[in-house]
C-alpha cells in the first residue's frame, strides 16, 4: 500500500468511526424518555456530524494538495465547554438508579476510548509531521467526548450504587 492509499484508508476509517458514533448517539437520543440524557445524546450526535464534515473536507483537500491539505490551524475544543454542555444536574437527576443510562454511557467510552487508539496509532505510524500531527488532533478530539463521558459515567454509576444500596467497600 502506498503512503497516499495509506493516508486515504486512515480517512476512510476515520470517518466511518464518525458515523458509528452518530448512529450510537442518535438511537440513543431517540430512544430515551428524558429530555437530559436525549440533550446529552443529541449534541454527541451532532458533534460526530461535525467530525464526519471536517474529514471530508480534509479528504477532498487531500485528494487534490496531498500532504499540504494536513497543514491546518487546528485547536481541540475546550474540555470545559464541553462539560459545560453535557454534565448538569439535571442529566445527573433523571439519570439516577438507571441501568439505560449507565450502559449507553459505558458504551459511548469504549466507542470512544477505540477511535483514541485508533487515531494514535495511526499518529505514531504517519511519517509525515503534518499527517502525524492531524491524527494526534483527532485522537485528542475523542478524548474531550471520552472524559465527558467519563465524569457523567463516575456520577451516575454512584448513584446507581447508592440507589441500590450497593456498597462493596
Amino acid at each position: 500500500m502506498t503512503d497516499r492509499e495509506a493516508v486515504l484508508d486512515i480517512l476512510r476509517k476515520a470517518y466511518q468511526i464518525e458515523v458509528d458514533g452518530y448512529t450510537f448517539y442518535s438511537m440513543t437520543a431517540e430512544r430515551t424518555t428524558k429530555p437530559a440524557v436525549e440533550e446529552l445524546f443529541t449534541k454527541l450526535a451532532e458533534d460526530e456530524v461535525q467530525h464526519q464534515a471536517f474529514l471530508r473536507t480534509v479528504a477532498g483537500n487531500f485528494d487534490a494538495k496531498g500532504v499540504e491539505a494536513f497543514k491546518l490551524n487546528l485547536r481541540s475544543p475546550e474540555l470545559r465547554a464541553i462539560n459545560q454542555a453535557v454534565f448538569t444536574a439535571k442529566f445527573r437527576e433523571q439519570a439516577a438508579g438507571a441501568e439505560f443510562e449507565l450502559g449507553v454511557l459505558s458504551i459511548g467510552m469504549t466507542l470512544e476510548n477505540n477511535a483514541i487508539k485508533y487515531f494514535s496509532t495511526a499518529a505514531d505510524n504517519a511519517s509525515e509531521k503534518e499527517v502525524k500531527g492531524f491524527y494526534q488532533f483527532l485522537a485528542d478530539w475523542e478524548k474531550q467526548h471520552l472524559e465527558a463521558l467519563r465524569t457523567l459515567y463516575n456520577s451516575v454509576r454512584q448513584d446507581f450504587f447508592a440507589a441500590g444500596s450497593f456498597s462493596p467497600f
